[in-house]
């Protein structure tokens, strides 16, 4: 017979990715799967049935891996936020807008969501809204609720509350999956991530990667540095602290278009480049930025290009933009007394060994890049786990109460370089940022 499991499922932003735990808190399995249709979308809209067909199929997928995967002992559904999906009175088809939309892109997660509320309400009044993964839990078989990480705040009209880890109801046997399965609320990607990896002490820092990517530190709660942006951590009487930045694997997309090379081939390019890109610099801000500048109007910016540079240049460069990104926040964030001391990389750009190292260096840390990157899953499993009465639900344990994946340490190689490199990302930062706000002569000459 084979060991009981739990699955969670993070619905990211270009495919859901399903992965399984046992007692012990073992990853035994993963498998992902692509949104159908999801290549026509425009940018910061989403056909929600492309999500509950890519959720269904990772399972499927999971489960021909993983038998025990098909009847798990719970079932959980995170990911992307702030995602609103609308449901009209009918009952079909749903409409979503996901972050990508400018809607409330500049205020708290909570602003976000309401603003995106009030956008899809114009095209009907009566829709009722859902968090992404709450829908698609309500698919089969969970009741009408929000999910929320311990101690976040209320959003209006979304439904009851019901906290991570908690169970909302069970499968009903529609979409191809088991019936009577237990489902848990999890949460949204970046709780589920910092859950996963182990931000339950002071100075323990995460990249969560993904198209976008960030930076945050754990901190004692009433720490100087929680803002407004605080998030609550599994572990009481810690906050998450730091914020989102808006194109960090997005880059290397938009790169990988531009040049025709795939992102590996751009990478291993890159890595035949030395530090400092041939005195290219990236400055990544593709769809503007969010923190620590909070400026949706700043857009990407490519200095010091010749025409000996290259593919691998530019890659090298766009790397080290992003590590540069994430030290910008870093400053911020040991100004006000929360340094950091570790990095925990997960997501896709995780994979890449010279991308981490490239982190390492400049933000003089180690590394920790875990097994499986795709923390946001493993998080999502933790909440089925918590549902089953495995491990305690957020709030409720201490730091060590919950598995976390294995980890691989990549120490900082520093270099002077890096140095250099960062004053001039913040001064061409501090540069266009001027610009943007510099008055505009309308005055002509006589």
């Amino acid at each position: 017979m084979s060991a009981p499991v739990v699955v969670g499922v993070d619905l990211g932003s270009n495919s859901a990715r399903a992965l399984a735990l046992d007692p012990d808190g073992n990853s035994l399995g993963s498998a992902t799967a692509p949104y159908p249709g999801a290549e026509d979308w425009s940018a910061g809209r989403a056909d929600p049935a492309g999500w509950l067909a890519g959720a269904v199929e990772s399972v499927r997928r999971l489960a021909a891996r993983l038998p025990a995967a098909a009847r798990p002992v719970a079932l959980a559904f995170g990911g992307q936020s702030p995602t609103t999906v609308a449901v009209p009175a009918g009952g079909s088809p749903a409409t979503a807008l996901t972050c990508r939309h400018p809607a409330g892109a500049q205020g708290s997660p909570v602003a976000q969501h309401q603003a995106q509320r009030t956008v899809l309400r114009a095209d009907d009044p009566d829709g009722t809204p859902w968090q992404l993964y709450d829908w698609v839990a309500a698919r089969l078989g969970a009741d009408r609720y929000q999910s929320r990480w311990t101690g976040d705040p209320l959003l209006d009209g979304y439904g009851p509350v019901a906290r991570t880890g908690t169970v909302t109801g069970t499968t009903t046997g529609t979409q191809g999956m088991a019936p009577g399965i237990p489902l848990v609320a999890a949460a949204q990607d970046a709780y589920l991530a910092f859950w996963a990896g182990g931000l339950d002490r002071p100075g323990r820092a995460m990249d969560p990667g993904g198209r976008t990517g960030g930076l945050a530190v754990a901190v004692a709660a009433g720490s100087p540095a929680a803002d407004h942006y605080a998030l609550p951590s599994a572990v009481p009487g810690l906050d998450i602290v730091g914020g989102p930045v808006a194109a960090h694997g997005l880059m290397l997309e938009w790169l990988s278009s531009l040049t025709g090379r795939a992102v590996p081939d751009l990478l291993r390019l890159a890595a035949l480049v030395p530090p400092g890109a041939g005195g290219v610099t990236v400055i990544p801000y593709l769809e503007g930025e969010r923190a620590p500048r909070w400026n949706r109007a700043l857009r990407s910016e490519i200095h010091g290009l010749s025409s000996a540079a290259g593919p691998g240049e530019l890659t090298r460069a766009a790397l080290e933009g992003a590590a540069y990104g994430l030290a910008h926040i870093a400053l911020g964030l040991a100004a006000h007394g929360a340094p950091i001391d570790t990095l925990v990389c997960a997501g896709s750009p995780a994979r890449s060994p010279l991308w981490c190292g490239v982190k390492a260096a400049v933000l003089g840390v180690p590394v920790e890049v875990p097994e499986p990157v795709d923390v946001a899953a493993f998080g999502a499993a933790l909440a089925a786990g918590a549902g089953a009465g495995w491990w305690p639900v957020p709030g409720a344990g201490a730091g060590g109460d919950w598995p976390r994946p294995p980890m691989t340490v990549i120490d900082p190689e520093p270099d002077p370089v890096y140095a250099e490199g960062l004053r001039l990302f913040l001064a061409l930062g501090d540069a266009e940022v001027a610009r943007l706000s510099a008055p505009v002569n309308t005055s002509t000459a006589a």
